[in-house]
């Protein structure tokens, strides 16, 4: 029997790789003569260069940048050749502040980021997308790579979408040309603005009211009409409308962050060779089918007709749609404790639960073939 596990990460408790381990070790608790493959899982979102970075040989560099609220941070990137891949995360990212501000959070450390690989001489940058803190359009990240946005009195327009509502003046013609293919690695299809954008969506995630979410959609709005870009094109709500300023301004491209991800470490061959897929992730609901790594490791163990059951840490509104996208069975943890013991632990007892299962399902399935 041969599996293939590809676990997305338990934010905030388990890395993928940690996850795909703690399935791992439950199912040969079970039953000890499986042969098993454990593949990372990522989608744009936090740690996705850290997973990757074996699998293409890449190195870090480390620098300082602005974190989401402009103090200094300890960030880098990874390279590897001449391609450089960015986390907006590493710099601009949720878990790097104390207190969610999401009015006054600002994507210039990203931006600085960037700066950096171009100055480089990187001829590739790949731009990870997910556990933003933001929700500024990409205006900081702009600022950093030089265009001035001042208002009325010719002074800088403040950090943060909040600073949007004095945009008076934009100067694009200091911007750092851009010697280099933008890829764009996003999680989400969500646009920047209108009821499935940036801020009504993931806005109150990030510590936003009702009535910021409203503020910051008008002002996104705003942004949008002052330089006569789309604001309901498809995707450019991501990390708070990074997406938006890498595509309009930087020409980059917008791609699955799971699926680029999913190329990258050569799941679709495992999958090809596995006789059943393991998937899942800290939370799965109706997000988790809209370009999430689960599903594209559903998509591709359809591909292939090879089954797919998965091990969640909870279940959220909407996770039927995962069920009916093509996974056969979802093992809830039993205990949802977050620290990383606890988890590790839990998972590994619901992969020996889910074994069990599986085992019975494929039990039941020769019976009725042998009849």
């Amino acid at each position: 029997m041969n599996i293939v596990i590809a676990m997305d990460s338990f934010k905030g408790s388990l890395t993928s790789t940690e996850a795909g381990n703690a399935v791992k070790e439950g199912f040969l608790s079970a039953d000890p003569s499986l042969r098993i493959s454990v593949l990372p899982l990522a989608d744009g979102g936090e740690g996705t260069i850290d997973e990757l970075m074996p699998y293409v040989g890449g190195q870090k560099k480390h620098l300082t940048v602005s974190d989401a609220l402009g103090r200094p941070v300890d960030s880098y990137y990874m390279f590897a050749g001449k391609t450089a891949y960015i986390e907006i995360a590493k710099a601009s990212g949720i878990t790097l502040i104390d207190k969610p501000d999401v009015l006054h959070s600002t994507t210039y450390g990203t931006g600085e980021l960037i700066r950096d690989a171009l100055l480089s001489g990187f001829k590739k940058l790949i731009v990870c997308l997910g556990g933003s803190a933001t929700n500024d359009g990409g205006a900081g990240m702009l600022q950093a790579l030089g265009m001035k946005m001042t208002d009325r009195n010719g002074n800088d327009i403040k950090q943060g979408v909040i600073g949007l509502k004095d945009l008076y003046r934009a100067d694009t013609s200091s911007m750092m040309s851009i010697d280099a293919e933008i890829v764009i690695a996003s999680d989400v299809t969500n646009p920047l603005c209108g009821p499935d954008g940036a801020s009504y969506v993931y806005g109150p995630q990030k510590g936003a009211d009702k009535e910021d979410v409203i503020l910051m959609d008008n002002l996104l709005q705003g942004f949008a009409d002052f330089f006569s870009m789309d604001p309901a094109e498809k995707s450019t709500g991501a990390a708070g409308g990074l997406s938006f300023a890498l595509k309009n301004f930087l020409g980059g491209k917008i791609v699955s962050g799971a699926r680029l991800f999913s190329e990258e470490v050569g799941l679709e061959g495992a999958i090809r060779n596995a006789d059943i897929v393991i998937t899942g992730e800290g939370r799965m609901d109706a997000q988790t089918c809209n370009g999430k790594g689960p599903m594209e490791v559903t998509m591709l163990a359809g591909k292939y007709n090879r089954p797919v059951y998965a091990i969640s840490g909870s279940l959220g509104d909407g996770y039927e749609k995962c069920l009916k996208s093509g996974v056969i069975h979802i093992e809830e943890l039993s205990d949802k404790s977050l620290d990383k013991s606890s988890a590790l632990m839990n998972v590994k007892k619901a992969a020996e639960r889910l074994w069990t299962k599986i085992s019975r399902l494929r039990d039941a399935s020769e019976v009725t073939v042998s009849l």
